[in-house]
């Protein structure tokens, strides 16, 4: 699983949310639509999570296309929104200093809807689900459309950096309950809680990147 993470190149919590429940492997269903999106300038690492999902510092990434649209049999949006997918954790794999996890994605609804891009992913935490720390960076090139019919899945590989790891003047830790994860070119969140919590590095002052997501693909990434 590391070696296909490195090989391409080289996440939204309830006012109120009390409880935490799976992110270790596995799968586990989803808080939809949980925050309002935070808006910020696509340059770079990202400061505060994005909802449009575009790559970092690629070039040639258009908008879907008309035969995607005929492919659906629709003449409206054909995007996956967040009110027609479901999230998950795939099993998790541990590596020198960080660990390796498939965010997937399912489409839960009765239509058939298209996922092209990068997923938006932070750490978010306490009660009032802030996001902690530098959103996901975005790593490689914006990956095919996919055409997800109801109840298939897509997935995305997630690296998870071990922030205690990092010297306490580089890192102050904070508990993260889960993810705030924005579908591609999607403005609504959703709330991915983790099984048990994991540390992230509030501020931006870190070396490196905390997390690191790929493009969506189809399936389940191994």
């Amino acid at each position: 699983m590391r070696a296909k993470f490195l090989a391409v190149t080289a996440a939204a919590l309830a006012v109120g949310l009390t409880a935490c429940s799976p992110g270790g492997s596995g799968e586990q269903s989803t808080v939809n639509n949980a925050l309002p999106p935070t808006v910020q300038e696509d340059s770079g690492t990202s400061a505060v999570d994005s909802p449009v999902g575009e790559a970092q510092g690629t070039t040639g990434e258009g908008s879907t296309t008309s035969a995607a649209l005929q492919q659906n049999g629709r003449t409206g949006d054909p995007l996956c929104k967040a009110a027609d997918l479901k999230l998950s954790f795939g099993e998790s794999d541990g590596a020198a200093g960080s660990t390796y996890q498939p965010l997937i994605f399912t489409n839960s609804s009765d239509r058939s809807c298209v996922l092209q891009g990068f997923p938006g992913v932070s750490y978010v935490g306490g009660e009032d689900g802030h996001q902690i720390g530098e959103a996901a960076f975005r790593e490689g090139k914006k990956g095919e459309e996919i055409n997800l019919e109801p109840g298939g899945k897509a997935s995305a590989m997630i690296k998870y950096t071990t922030v205690e790891n990092y010297d306490s003047g580089e890192c102050r830790m904070e508990p993260a309950k889960g993810l705030r994860i924005y579908p591609p070119q999607e403005t609504a969140s959703m709330f991915i809680p983790f099984e048990h919590e994991r540390n992230g590095c509030a501020g931006n002052g870190i070396p490196g990147h905390q997390l690191t997501v790929q493009t969506i693909q189809a399936g389940v990434t191994q």
